[in-house]
């Protein structure tokens, strides 16, 4: 059955009536209390999603100071560590200061030693210079008187 063009002229002209009518923008009761219920459910569940997002904070903050605070325990072992490193050192330092010292007093003792012995050794070379220059003038004189009386 097709339509008569009059027919068509009034569904035209009724056409926008009846599409407001069933527009959303004026729901029918029952659709309005379903939207009423769907956005109390959305509330609900948004203060949830609320309420487990302040639970995840509270333990990442909780997280956060347990590892504070192993992290610092474990900077004081390593404090206690490094102190009983340096104390080591020093008394290794200590000890090397002190096999200086007596290396240095040992060696003072042998120059000292070294000292006497050239002191020693000059004194006899000396005393051999003198005796060289003493037979050298009395050869010299010796020398000399024998040419006098020649």
């Amino acid at each position: 059955m097709a339509l008569a063009q009059e027919d068509i002229a009034f569904i035209k002209a009724h056409l926008g009536d009846w599409l407001a009518e069933q527009s959303l923008g004026k729901p029918p009761v029952v659709y309005e209390i379903e939207l009423r219920e769907r956005m109390v459910r959305v509330e609900e569940e948004l203060k949830h999603q609320r309420e487990l997002m302040r639970q995840g904070f509270e333990q990442m903050d909780k997280r956060f100071e347990a590892m504070q605070t192993s992290m610092d325990k474990r900077f004081e072992q390593m404090d206690k560590r490094f102190e009983t490193i340096q104390t080591s050192i020093d008394k290794r330092f200590e000890q090397m200061d002190k096999r200086f010292e007596a290396m240095q007093t040992s060696m003072d003792k042998r120059f000292e030693q070294v000292d006497k012995r050239f002191d020693e050794m000059l004194k006899r070379h000396d005393q051999q210079f003198f005796w060289l220059v003493g037979f050298i003038a009395t050869g010299v004189g010796l020398v000399i008187a024998a040419l006098r009386y020649l």
